[in-house]
């Protein structure tokens, strides 16, 4: 059911959207030169996957979990579109290929070694990941690794289509900061 609901909403997500991507991609092409961001991330069972954002970051930013990037890297339109959310909006993508789902534990770097061992310990990975979730809406990022993973593994053991709807509702109401970025990298 999900999976079908998954299916349904980033299909018309990126139909309704697409003059919405379309103007940040232009936008981002002015920004950064290259508005589109694609990295790869631990997906379910573990399995690689590239995720797809819209850019926030210098292009020459190092790849790193974004609470341990520097300020400094985002740029002025890249702070517009974290705080608005809109640079997930091409993970859309990643939800109708079924790599990811709306709502799940948000992916990971392969260079996250901590996060990784509490997840696999927990059994997080035995679903797919997602946009949102439960530790989004709780302002509970990837500089936590312990707590998100219980919070992950505690939003999949009670996830039914009504939790799935809310956490949806409560990240497009504005619940949430995005992944944060810690200002002593700088």
């Amino acid at each position: 059911m999900i999976r079908f609901v998954d299916f349904l909403a980033s299909f018309f997500g990126l139909l309704i959207l697409s003059p919405v991507l379309l103007i940040i991609c232009f936008l981002g092409f002015f920004d950064t030169g290259s508005p589109i961001f694609v990295q790869t991330r631990v997906g379910k069972n573990k399995k690689p996957f590239k995720l797809i954002k819209f850019r926030t970051m210098a292009v020459d930013t190092a790849s790193v979990a974004s609470h341990l990037a520097s300020t400094s890297s985002i740029t002025k339109f890249g702070r517009f579109l974290r705080r608005s959310k809109l640079d997930e909006l091409p993970q859309l993508l990643n939800v109708l290929v079924g790599d990811m789902s709306l709502v799940g534990p948000r992916p990971n770097l392969f260079n996250q070694d901590m996060l990784i061992a509490e997840r696999q310990a927990l059994g997080v990975y035995d679903v797919k990941p997602g946009i949102t979730g439960l530790a989004q809406v709780q302002n509970i990022d990837m500089s936590e690794p312990v707590l998100l993973a219980k919070t992950d593994k505690a939003m999949i053991e009670s996830l039914n289509i009504r939790n799935y709807i809310r956490y949806i509702a409560l990240t497009i109401g504005g619940s949430g900061a995005g992944d944060a970025v810690n200002a002593k990298n700088d």
